[in-house]
């Protein structure tokens, strides 16, 4: 397959699989003598499955590291569980961060009501 077609089927842009291909996502494609790329029809999958990690909260390191893990048969649930266990935490803080940072606003708001902005410098 092309790198067009792969991307179409995949719903990426051109520029993602190339990037993909650079960052360890997707093995390199073989070349034709043209230059062109070539790829299997396994990299739709691939970016596909790509593409869901990180939904799920998956940086693009872990994604490889993931999706090397399977390559080398080593990818079990149990052998992975912790992976989605780390992404959990880190939602769950970011959720924390972000009701600190709603309550700070709606402190700062009620303040700003009562006459004494807290946004100006005077």
């Amino acid at each position: 397959m092309q790198i067009g077609e792969v991307a179409r089927e995949a719903g990426v842009s051109v520029d993602t699989v190339r990037f993909y291909e650079r960052r360890g996502v997707l093995p390199a494609a073989r070349r034709k003598p043209s230059g062109y790329r070539m790829f299997s029809e396994s990299a739709v999958e691939r970016i596909r499955m790509a593409k869901a990690l990180q939904e799920l909260g998956f940086t693009l390191d872990e994604v490889v590291e993931t999706l090397q893990a399977h390559d080398v048969g080593e990818a079990t649930c149990e052998n992975q569980r912790w992976r989605l266990e780390a992404i959990v935490g880190r939602i769950d803080a970011k959720i924390a961060e972000l009701h600190r940072a709603r309550r700070n606003a709606v402190e700062t708001l009620e303040v700003c009501r009562s006459g004494c902005c807290r946004l100006t410098l005077s």
